[in-house]
C-alpha cells in the first residue's frame, strides 16, 4: 500500500476511534443524568406489619444499630473507595467493588440476622441494606430481615438508588437499590423520611448515596411520643463540609422534638468518630482522610452521646483499605446512639470481630422517664 494512503487510513482509524470514545463517554454521562434524581424531603413511609403494643414510661427497652455493609464485608474484604495510610506513610487503597459471591452475601446476611436475634431487641436499626443490587448479587437483604423478624413492624427508606455505575472499569459496581431499615415490636404512629443535604457536584452526585434519616413516632402511655431516628450520614466527604450541613439539619430536628416534650432516641452510622475514638484504638495505621470528628458540644442542648460501657475495648468500625487484622487495621467508633435528657440509657458495643460486616453492632438499653 502506498505510504501516504497507509498514514491516511491510520489517521482516519484513530479519528474514528476517538469520536466513538467521545460518543460513548458522552452517551454514558447522558444516561447517568437521565436516571439521576433525589427523593423528596418529608416523605411519608409505609409501616409494614405494624404492631399494636404501646410503650410504657418507666419500662426498660432494648434497641440496636448495625450497618450490615450490603453483606459484602467479610474480614478480608476491602472496598475500592476506601483509602488509608500506614504508620510508615505508605498509602493503601481497597480493591473490591462487589461482594465475593452470592453465597458470601447470603452467609453474611444470615450471620447478621443471628447476631441481632441473639440480642433480643425491641427495635433494630440497620443501614446499607440492599434490595436489588449488582454489588450484592441481587440478594434481597430487606426481605431476609423482614422475614426473619416477622413479629416486628418494618419501615424501609431508600438512600442509594443508582443506575449502572461503570466503575471501576474492570469490575463495575453496577446498579444499586439500597436503604435503611427499622424494625419495631411496638406501634409506630408515623414514619417520615428526611433528606440530608448531599454533594451534588459532578460526578460525585452519581456515586454518593441519597442520604437520609427516618423519623418514627411511637405513642407512649403517658401521652407523649418516643421519636426514634435511624440515620446514615455521608462518608466520602472531603473536609466534612456536607456532613456539617447534615448535622445542622439533624440538630434542628432533635431540638424541635425535645421542645415538644417528646422522648428522642437517635441511632445509626454517623461516619464521624465518636467519643474521642479517632486516635484511640491500637493500630499500625494513621487516621484516614475520611474521618470527621463529632464532639459532645456538636449535639444540641438536652442531648448526649451514650458512650458504651466497653467503649475502650470494642470499636464499631474498621478501615476497608486493607483486610482486617486486630491491632493493625485502623478502627474507631462511628456507630451509636444520641438520647434526650428524659431518656435513661446505657450502651454496649457487640464484639463480633467484624465477621459479617465492617461494623460491629451497638445495643442500647433505655427507659423513658415518667
Amino acid at each position: 500500500m502506498n505510504p501516504t494512503k497507509l498514514f491516511k487510513a491510520i489517521g482516519i482509524l484513530i479519528i474514528t476511534l476517538v469520536i466513538l470514545a467521545i460518543l460513548a463517554v458522552g452517551g454514558y454521562a447522558l444516561y447517568l443524568e437521565m436516571h439521576y434524581y433525589r427523593i423528596a424531603d418529608n416523605q411519608q413511609e409505609t409501616i409494614a406489619g405494624n404492631q399494636s403494643n404501646i410503650l410504657q414510661a418507666g419500662k426498660t427497652y432494648r434497641a440496636s444499630t448495625y450497618n450490615v455493609g450490603f453483606g459484602a464485608y467479610t474480614p478480608d474484604y476491602t472496598f475500592f473507595m476506601d483509602e488509608g495510610i500506614m504508620a510508615d506513610g505508605r498509602k493503601t487503597t481497597g480493591s473490591e467493588s462487589r461482594a465475593e459471591s452470592k453465597q458470601s452475601v447470603i452467609n453474611c446476611t444470615n450471620g447478621d440476622i443471628s447476631l441481632i436475634k441473639s440480642l433480643n431487641v425491641d427495635f433494630a436499626l440497620f443501614q446499607e441494606v440492599d434490595e436489588n443490587s449488582t454489588r450484592s448479587f441481587y440478594v434481597n437483604q430487606r426481605q431476609a430481615f423482614e422475614q426473619a423478624f416477622e413479629n416486628y413492624g418494618s419501615i424501609f427508606s431508600k438512600n442509594f438508588h443508582a443506575p449502572f455505575l461503570m466503575y471501576p472499569p474492570t469490575n463495575p459496581h453496577g446498579s444499586v437499590q439500597s436503604g435503611i431499615l427499622t424494625l419495631s415490636k411496638y406501634a409506630v404512629a408515623d414514619a417520615e423520611r428526611r433528606s440530608y443535604p448531599v454533594d451534588e457536584s459532578f460526578p460525585t452526585k452519581y456515586f454518593d448515596l441519597d442520604r437520609c434519616f427516618d423519623v418514627m413516632r411511637l405513642p407512649v402511655n403517658n401521652g407523649h411520643e418516643l421519636v426514634l431516628i435511624n440515620s446514615h450520614m455521608s462518608a466520602y466527604d472531603k473536609g466534612g463540609r456536607v456532613r456539617a450541613q447534615q448535622l445542622a439539619l439533624l440538630r434542628n430536628c432533635l431540638t424541635e422534638e425535645r421542645a415538644k416534650g417528646n422522648y428522642v432516641v437517635c441511632g445509626g452510622d454517623w461516619n464521624h468518630a465518636l467519643g474521642g475514638s479517632e486516635k484511640f484504638y491500637p493500630s499500625k495505621q494513621l487516621v484516614p482522610p475520611w474521618i470527621s470528628v463529632l464532639k459532645d458540644t456538636d449535639l444540641p442542648a438536652g442531648f448526649r452521646y451514650v458512650k458504651a460501657s466497653n467503649f475502650a475495648e470494642v470499636p464499631t468500625c474498621r478501615g476497608d483499605d486493607i483486610p482486617y487484622e486486630k491491632g493493625v487495621t485502623y478502627t474507631c467508633t462511628i456507630d451509636g446512639f444520641f438520647v434526650s435528657d428524659n431518656v435513661v440509657a446505657e450502651a454496649t458495643h457487640i464484639n463480633n470481630e467484624f465477621q459479617y460486616s465492617d461494623h460491629n453492632p451497638v445495643m442500647l438499653t433505655f427507659s423513658l422517664q415518667q
